[in-house]
């Protein structure tokens, strides 16, 4: 609470930060000493591009994407990066908010303040936005020091991992509003799976027939992986325009229910 009051009512913080800003600096000041807290969405999809890109990469000369001949290290690599973007907004979009809205019962004392309920969901989905985009940048410096970035366009890659943290806090907190214990948390693991396994993460979208073709390049991921991929192999396409336009519209749409969903449980 000590942490609350600082960041939402210091007089010096009232001028310098909006109301969403300051609960992105309550964050920070949350978990600025937790080096494991910035470390957990980090760590696994570098050791999958480790394992995989790389162990995989040898048994498996090149692929052919959007015309161009890639290893397959530097297929892998993006959408390794698309994933830790998803990793870090879905974990603090989730668990975090729950324990906040349910039991820490955070966003009661927050509305005590000036702060409104759209205050709240803008500055949890930035935060959780700030942390996946952290992941991001440390993943593509690790992609940078392996040789895995084959174009200039790589440096609009973090830009698109932002607004892939976008897309996904902003629905992921929408659908956290809706849990009602722990084990709902089950599902989140359930859809977060398939989507890291089957989103043309490490094998082209090719390899699906039909429908279920169809069913990929319809997920969330599959479209960040899409756009990430694009960038750093500098092989462009129409498909990272409708990536854009996706993840756009799917963050907006999840920042509008969550903010009625907080209306609702918060102020009736």
């Amino acid at each position: 609470m000590a942490v609350l009051t600082t960041a939402l009512s210091g007089s010096g913080s009232r001028s310098r930060w909006s109301p969403s800003w300051r609960l992105v600096l309550r964050n920070y000041m949350a978990h600025r000493r937790s080096k494991v807290f910035f470390l957990t969405g980090f760590l696994e999809p570098v050791l999958y591009l480790f394992s995989i890109g790389i162990g995989v990469g040898q048994l498996i000369d090149s692929f052919e994407f959007n015309g161009r001949t890639v290893e397959y290290a530097a297929f892998v690599a993006p959408a390794m990066l698309a994933a830790s973007a998803m990793n870090g907004a879905v974990l603090d979009s989730t668990f975090s908010i729950f324990f906040k809205l349910k039991f820490e019962k955070l966003y009661d004392a927050v509305l005590a303040t000036p702060m409104s309920t759209h205050d709240v969901a803008r500055g949890e989905i930035t935060w959780a936005l700030l942390r996946g985009g952290v992941y991001s940048v440390g993943f593509l410096v690790v992609m940078l020091l392996m040789g895995l970035v084959e174009s200039w366009w790589a440096l609009l890659a973090v830009p698109a991992t932002l607004l892939i943290g976008f897309g996904f806090s902003a629905v992921c907190m929408a659908l956290t509003t809706y849990m009602r214990s722990w084990q709902d948390f089950d599902l989140v693991t359930l859809a977060v799976m398939p989507l890291f396994l089957f989103s043309a993460t490490f094998f082209p979208v090719t390899a699906y027939d039909g429908v279920l073709r169809w069913v990929v390049e319809a997920s969330p991921l599959y479209r960040g992986v899409v756009l990430c991929r694009e960038l750093t192999t500098g092989a462009l396409s129409w498909d990272s325009a409708v990536s854009v336009v996706y993840l756009f519209a799917m963050g907006f749409a999840g920042l509008y229910v969550v903010s009625r969903r907080l209306d609702k449980l918060l102020l009736h």
